[in-house]
């Protein structure tokens, strides 16, 4: 049953990569013509070198004319194989690289379209492994494939033909000797399958912990846990080479089993050659005479390339095996389900009038441990709700459920609106489509994301069209212009990845920048300034007080001083909305809220 599973995952995925290789059949058909040029061409040398030494009868018995001839033929006939096999290899590598190309785009493709679940169940590493690891093992495997491959089955094929031609009954000996070799590496084939496919997985595993450790060197430094760090590598890099060297060591075995075997051939066919020239009495002289010396030169010729390419062969077979376990992984990515498309009859939402209600809403990452449960809320337009409670409580996935990263599990989540008709709904946001939705909102997360660019290009994103009045406009309102001014290049510097050497009040004072530039409708703002200084964020305060008028704002804080100005403040707890209502109402209650807030916690933590 298991044998069954693995043998229909292989075939499965060989399916996949021609699915990949049909988009280029002219290319493919133009390798497949080079290729029998070549190989031909390369079987036909031996018989002009057979009959050239079958020109020499004897002393002053040489036909030199023919000679001649014949080795000129032979020149030529090097010179357009030798040209035939620099096409076939050009095209070989344009399919190849062709084929990587398309899946690894339709692999970045398919992480666009992904479920947010997926994100963030998946380590980063392990995905980037994927894309970028096996993606270059995969196109090693394939691009062998083309250029030995098929030439080596053409060879076989061709070879077979032409010591037909010559002697059927040495021909019929090389053939029944033939399958042992077949049988050693499919053998070895078989069983080093599985030892690949562990190789992938723990070098996966690998680049997953390495870009995890660079990513949090800081912290890492910081905490002294370098050497935990280095003893859980040393242990994963052991793995990979355990697992590594098995596969490689048993895989190694297929090339020395097939050249034993095929040197057997050769010998065979050169024994039987000779006892054939010099003459044989019976019924085996019967089946084998009639054979010259130039012809048992060309048979010994034909028994070498007719064996080689069971060696090249059984070396292809072995890496087209960590090929296919490659291509296994990267096909893993891409077949994933994608998150589920916008309805055919979706609205588009034109303009948001702000409100957003939350019916009996019911939500968990899995089901045997609920989040949120039966939430009910009903936000009208222009209002600012401010999210407090413990870590853990689902105040961001309540914002996650908002923008549709995540499907409720139960209930609704509705915003209103104008759609492109002009009608005026409340409808379910599964009803809607994702991008109006989120374009709905301006958003500043407590982890900065920035790309690898100018300042300019980065605070451009919700905005492409903005100018420059208006860059600098948003820029000063979070008070990022000074900073950015003192810059080598101002707006025009050039950032790393995730801002580089900025520090990180710098890259959140960007964000906030971003989202002052779009002007979105309405606003979510998670712990937007927690990592810029109490002045700067009093400023701050300020700017957002502006944007956030007549515009529905969710605000997810710690520091009690961000909510007070709240028009309703939510304390969450256990999923569940323990307390509602502005600052001073909350404090009258006496419960949770005020408990926290007399204090004097700057975080509403337990």
């Amino acid at each position: 049953m298991i044998m069954s599973k693995k043998h229909s995952i292989k075939k499965g995925t060989v399916k996949k990569i021609f699915k990949y290789i049909k988009g280029y059949r002219l290319l493919l058909l133009s390798s497949l013509l080079m290729g029998s040029i070549c190989v031909a061409l390369s079987l036909y040398i031996p018989m002009l070198i057979g009959d050239t030494i079958d020109c020499i009868v004897a002393p002053k018995n040489v036909d030199f004319e023919r000679i001649a001839t014949l080795l000129v033929t032979a020149g030529i006939s090097v010179g357009i194989a030798a040209f035939a096999q620099w096409v076939m290899n050009i095209v070989n590598n344009k399919i190849t690289y062709n084929v990587i190309r398309d899946i690894r785009k339709d692999a970045f493709n398919k992480i666009e379209k992904l479920p947010l679940s997926y994100i963030d169940t998946h380590p980063t590493g392990e995905t980037v492994s994927r894309i970028i690891s096996d993606a270059d093992q995969f196109a090693e495997g394939l691009l062998m494939g083309f250029s030995q491959f098929f030439t080596g089955i053409l060879t076989i094929l061709g070879t077979l033909v032409f010591m037909l031609s010559i002697s059927p009954g040495i021909t019929v000996l090389v053939v029944i000797l033939t399958p042992i070799s077949l049988f050693v590496a499919a053998f070895i084939a078989k069983n080093t399958h599985d030892m690949f496919k562990q190789r992938a997985e723990t070098n996966a595993e690998q680049t997953s912990f390495i870009d995890e450790s660079i990513t949090g060197q800081t912290v890492i430094a910081a905490f002294g846990n370098q050497d935990e760090k280095q003893a859980k590598f040393d242990e994963i890099n052991e793995r990979l080479r355990k697992c590594s060297v098995r596969a490689i060591f048993f895989s190694a075995l297929t090339n020395p089993c097939t050249r034993f075997v095929n040197s057997l051939v050769y010998a065979a066919v050169a024994l039987v050659g000779a006892l054939s020239v010099i003459g044989i009495d019976g019924n085996i002289g019967i089946l084998f005479s009639g054979i010259t010396v130039g012809n048992l030169s060309t048979l010994l010729s034909y028994a070498n390339q007719y064996t080689k390419p069971f060696n090249e062969i059984s070396g292809v077979i072995t890496e087209l095996q960590n090929s296919l376990t490659c291509a296994e992984r990267i096909f893993y990515l891409i077949d994933q389900e994608p998150e589920v498309p916008d309805a055919s009859d979706a609205d588009v939402i034109a303009e948001p009038d702000g409100r957003v209600l939350l019916s009996d809403v019911s939500f968990s990452y899995t089901p045997e441990r609920p989040l949120i449960k039966n939430l009910d809320l009903d936000v009208s337009s222009g209002k600012k709700i401010a999210i407090v409670g413990p870590t853990g409580c689902g105040k961001t996935t309540l914002i996650n459920l908002i923008m549709r990263f995540y499907d409720v599990c139960g209930g609704s989540v509705s915003v209103g609106f104008k759609n492109e008709n002009g009608e005026e709904k409340l409808s379910d946001i599964r009803n809607v489509t994702r991008h109006s939705l989120r374009s709905c909102y301006g958003m500043v997360l407590q982890e900065t994301w920035l790309k690898r660019g100018t300042i300019r290009e980065n605070l451009l994103i919700g905005k492409p069209d903005a100018t420059d009045e208006e860059l600098i406009t948003a820029a000063k309102a979070a008070h990022a212009h000074s900073f950015i001014k003192r810059l080598p290049k101002g707006y025009d510097t050039v950032i790393g990845e995730d801002g580089g050497n900025l520090s990180q009040g710098q890259k959140q004072l960007l964000c906030i920048t971003r989202v002052m530039l779009c002007l979105s409708p309405m606003l979510i703002l998670d712990e937007a300034t927690s990592s810029i200084d109490t002045r700067t964020e009093q400023k701050i305060q300020s700017a957002f007080a502006s944007l956030m008028e007549g515009r529905t704002s969710f605000i997810v804080a710690h520091r009690l001083s961000t909510i007070r100005e709240a028009d309703t403040i939510l304390v969450m707890k256990d999923g569940n909305v323990i307390e509602m209502g502005d600052h001073a109402s909350l404090m009258e209650l006496g419960g949770f809220y005020s408990k926290l807030y007399a204090t004097g916690s700057a975080s509403l933590t337990e």
